[in-house]
């Protein structure tokens, strides 16, 4: 009877991987169309730490906003004058325009602009569209 079981058990297992795999190379996977650019300046004087706390800020709403696909940030390359510069970009991706709406109106969005903001000098923000 042991032994039957352990069969049973074994054929179930081997049917559920290969379910898996079917619906994973079958799923469509979330292909990102557009791409939204925060290039922001600090105010003169600010420290590092802030800068940081910004940087670990953003990055987490990756994970609080959901209709973001991907996200990646980094300080610039400053080249000429620095003061005329952006110090930090981040680069998000999303599905549609109506995705990058729903994350500049989200609540975690505005929380990390209203903790932030008094360190910006300026910031732009550029919408592109993903070329494949």
């Amino acid at each position: 009877m042991k032994r039957e079981t352990k069969g049973y058990a074994l054929v179930l297992v081997l049917f559920s991987v290969l379910a898996l795999l079917i619906y994973g190379a079958y799923s469509p996977a979330r292909k990102a169309q557009k791409q939204q650019i925060f290039c922001i300046k600090f105010k003169n004087g600010i420290e590092n730490r802030a800068i940081e706390h910004h940087m670990h800020d953003f990055a987490g709403l990756k994970h609080e906003i959901k209709e973001i696909v991907n996200y990646s940030a980094g300080r610039t390359i400053l080249t000429g004058k620095a003061s005329e510069g952006y110090d930090v970009m981040h680069y998000l991706t999303f599905q549609s325009e109506e995705d990058m709406k729903k994350f500049e109106k989200s609540a975690a969005y505005k929380e990390f602009v209203q903790d932030n903001q008094e360190n910006w000098e300026k910031v732009l923000v550029v919408n592109a569209e993903i070329q494949p």
